[in-house]
C-alpha cells in the first residue's frame, strides 16, 4: 500500500516573525508564523514545521510562547524544532502543543541525545533536521557522498557525511528525517534530487524533503527521487494563494497519492 504524499509548510521564525531568505542568509519578512500558520491549516496543508531558525546561533531557547499561539491556530500535526537540546526541551515543546520536536544541532554535537529523546517519547516525536551541503571538488575519502552536515543554521561546516550521518541517526531511532539542501535553499531552482536519492538509498524512515522549491512541478521530481513528503517555504509565503492545491495537484498528475 502506497503512503499518501504529505505537504507541509515551513514557518522559518526569527524573533517571532517568519522570515525567508536564500542559502540561509540575507533573511525577509513573510509574515506572523500565527497568521501564516492558520492560512496554510485552512489551505489544506498536511502538516506545519515551526523551525526556530537563530535558536542555536544564538544559544537560546525556542520562542515557546509563539509556537503555544501557533499550535492553537492549527488542527494539523505541528514539528518546532531549533533549540531543543535534551529530554526536557522536547517534553516542553511537547506541552506547548506541538506533535513533534526537530532536532539538529544538539544531535551532531552528542549522538547520544537521539538515544534519550525516542526512549522516552518513542520514535515518532522526533525528527532529525539535516542541513546539508555539496563540498567543493565533490566526494573524497572523509565525505563519500561529497554531501557535508552543517549546523548552526547552514553557518557551521562539520566534517561529518551527510548520508552516514542520516544512517546513523535513523538506525538510533529518529522518526523522520527533514533532509534540507543549503545549496538550493531559498533559490526556488528546485530541490537537490541526488541528495535526496542518496539518503533515501541509506535510509528506511520517511524522509522529507526540502530546499530549493518554487514552483508545483519540482515537487513530484523530489517524490520520485524517494521524498514521503515535501517541505518548502518561498512558494507558498510569496507564490499564489492556492499554492498548496496546485502542489497537491502536481503531485497527484504524476501518480502519486496525496492526503
Amino acid at each position: 500500500m502506497s503512503v499518501a504524499i504529505r505537504v507541509i509548510p515551513c514557518l522559518d521564525v526569527d524573533a517571532g516573525r517568519v522570515v525567508k531568505g536564500v542559502n540561509f542568509a540575507d533573511l525577509r519578512d513573510a509574515g506572523d508564523p500565527v497568521e501564516l500558520a492558520h492560512r496554510y491549516d485552512l489551505a489544506g496543508a498536511d502538516e506545519l514545521t515551526f523551525l526556530d531558525v537563530t535558536a542555536s546561533s544564538g544559544n537560546r531557547e525556542t520562542t515557546f510562547d509563539v509556537v503555544a499561539r501557533t499550535a492553537e491556530e492549527v488542527f494539523i500535526p505541528l514539528t518546532v524544532g531549533g533549540g531543543v537540546r535534551e529530554v526536557a526541551d522536547v517534553d516542553r515543546l511537547l506541552r506547548t502543543g506541538a506533535d513533534k520536536a526537530s532536532i539538529n544541532t544538539a544531535a551532531v554535537s552528542r549522538p547520544e541525545v537521539i538515544d534519550e529523546i525516542t526512549r522516552h517519547f518513542g520514535s515518532q516525536v522526533l525528527v532529525l533536521s539535516l542541513d546539508a551541503k555539496r563540498i567543493e571538488g565533490g566526494a573524497n575519502a572523509e565525505i563519500p557522498s561529497g554531501f557535508e552536515v552543517t549546523t548552526h543554521g547552514g553557518r557551521r561546516g562539520t566534517g561529518i557525511d551527510a548520508v552516514a550521518w542520516a544512517k546513523q541517526a535513523a538506525d538510533r531511532g529518529v522518526g523522520e528525517i527533514l533532509l534540507n539542501s543549503i545549496d538550493a535553499d531559498g533559490t526556488q531552482d528546485g530541490f537537490d534530487l541526488e541528495m535526496i536519492r542518496a539518503v533515501r538509498a541509506a535510509v528506511t524512515v520517511p524522509l522529507i524533503a526540502s530546499g530549493g522549491a518554487g514552483k508545483p512541478e519540482h515537487f513530484p521530481a523530489a517524490v520520485i527521487a524517494g521524498a514521503d513528503a515535501v517541505l518548502a517555504a518561498s512558494i507558498f509565503h510569496f507564490g499564489p494563494v492556492n499554492a498548496i492545491s496546485e502542489v497537491k495537484a502536481a503531485i497527484r498528475a504524476a501518480g502519486y497519492e496525496v492526503r
